[in-house]
Order: structure tokens, then sequence, then C-alpha cells
């Protein structure tokens, strides 16, 4: 039996989500995916047209996994972990957009 990792913090949690994250084209995924989710927003927002927000797991998510499981080889850390995975997204789109964490 594997024993689920614990954390009591965001910030023990983001290296080791960074660490599921290695590969270049699964971050690239997880950035497009995060960008659509934006665009998403911003459109529902502007043309009141709600039913995009509907679209946004999707978008996230399905960008997301394609990284995990077509090039990073793991399970998405959103299935033991989903709100610090969740958190860990917006903050590695951040470090990403900023040049903190490599393109």
């Amino acid at each position: 039996m594997v024993k689920m990792m614990t954390f009591n913090s965001f910030a023990e949690f983001y290296p080791y989500y960074l660490s599921e994250h290695q590969n270049t084209v699964c971050r690239r995924l997880h950035f497009v995916g995060t960008t659509v989710v934006i665009a998403l927003i911003l459109a529902a927002f502007f043309t009141r047209q709600w039913w995009f927000l509907a679209l946004t797991p999707i978008a996230g998510y399905s960008f997301a996994w394609v990284g995990h499981f077509a090039f990073e080889n793991n399970r998405p850390a959103t299935f033991k972990h989903p709100w610090y995975s969740f958190l860990g997204d917006w903050k590695m789109f951040f470090d990403m957009l900023t040049r903190k964490i490599e393109w």
C-alpha cells in the first residue's frame, strides 16, 4: 500500500508540485490551459455568456492531464491534493509568466 504524502502548508507542497512538473512540455501545456481558462472567464464576463464558465474545468484539466499522462508520465497531483494542486497551477503560471520558472 502506498502512503499518501501529507503537507502542512502550501509552502511545503509547492516544491513537491514543481517536482511533478519537470517536463517542459507538461509545464507549457499547464500554462496554455490556464491561459484558456482566463480567456473563458473574460469572455463570459464581457459577453455575459455565462455558459463559458462551464468550459473552464475542461480547458484547464484537459491540457494539464495530457501533459502529465503523455509527457511527464505521472498522475496529476489533483487526484491526491486537489486544493493545493489548484493553487500550485496558478502559482506555477505566474512563476512562468514572470520567468521565475523556465519555459
